[in-house]
């Protein structure tokens, strides 16, 4: 990873915008309908550092090569992270291709290699990612401090968050209709389904492009990662990098029928067959248990 990406809160924040032309019309346009004061600068006010005071970032868009030096330099005097349109080796960040869905935003970037092959990239992305997402991100948020209160432990939390998703109250915010998705998500709330483990195991030979979606939902819904230590790595890089891995005996059967009964989904990657012994355990354990195999070549 050779850029990190990060997301800047807007509300209540000034981004500046040095310069004119369709770049900077272009920098300009990707605020529209955000909650960011945009502040538009041109010489000599550009120059000044003052102008840049307070701002979350800047943008200097220009054909004029003095121009830009002036006022990056401006920017810079002022602690403000920079982006100079075209020129990567003025940058503090680079500008993404964007997903826009209001409180959900897809961001692709190339480090300011090829912004064409992001861009190229964002269109594939953005038919996976319906219009209602943004509505059911905000429902969410609304729920947050009840969702927090309801399911104090992470792991439990991250459940009800997961079944969420894919029920009701989320089906009527893609649709909508936030009045029923915030009566339905508080119903959910009140009941407080417990919440289930479950102990899957997932082929780690790799490739990991034969894995079944399945197993790569389960690798992305993962707790805990338990792997054998000659597992691919690509199959590994599939897991949620916030989960708990387990190695040695800290991986043993018993540990992680324990964590299974604790409501943790547990994915145990193998590269060779589960012990009859170990069979015979999770079997008795009455846990949750699913094998998930890579589907065969073709």
């Amino acid at each position: 990873m050779n850029a990190f990406p990060a997301f800047l809160p807007l509300a209540g924040r000034t981004v500046v915008i040095a310069g004119a032309g369709d770049m900077a019309e272009a920098k300009a346009r990707l605020f529209d309908g955000s909650p960011a004061t945009v502040k538009r600068l041109t010489a000599p006010e550009a120059f000044l550092p003052a102008a840049y005071a307070g701002a979350v970032a800047a943008f200097v868009a220009s054909d004029d090569a003095l121009f830009i030096q002036q006022a990056a330099a401006a920017a810079r005097s002022a602690h403000v992270l920079l982006n100079v349109v075209d020129h990567t080796d003025l940058c503090d960040f680079y500008t993404p291709a964007v997903v826009d869905r209001g409180e959900v935003v897809a961001a692709i970037g190339t480090a300011g290699a090829s912004p064409m092959l992001a861009a190229l990239l964002r269109n594939d992305i953005e038919t996976h990612v319906p219009e209602g997402a943004g509505r059911v991100a905000a429902l969410l948020r609304r729920r947050r401090e009840a969702v927090r209160e309801t399911y104090p432990e992470l792991h439990e939390r991250r459940a009800f968050l997961r079944a969420a998703l894919s029920g009701p109250a989320a089906q009527a915010a893609m649709a909508g209709d936030m009045e029923a998705a915030d009566r339905l998500l508080d119903e959910a709330l009140e009941t407080r389904a417990d919440v289930r483990g479950a102990v899957r195991f997932v082929a780690g030979r790799g490739p990991a492009d034969l894995l079944t979606l399945r197993a790569v939902r389960a690798l992305g819904a993962a707790d805990v990662l338990a792997p054998d230590p000659d597992a691919d790595p690509e199959v590994l890089r599939m897991a949620r990098r916030d989960a708990v891995w387990l190695k040695g005996d800290d991986a043993a059967i018993e540990k992680l029928i324990a964590l299974a009964r604790e409501g943790r989904q547990v994915v145990r990657v193998v590269t060779g067959a589960l012990s009859p012994e170990d069979g015979r355990r999770l079997a008795a354990s009455g846990v949750a248990v699913e094998v998930l195999l890579a589907a065969p070549e073709t």
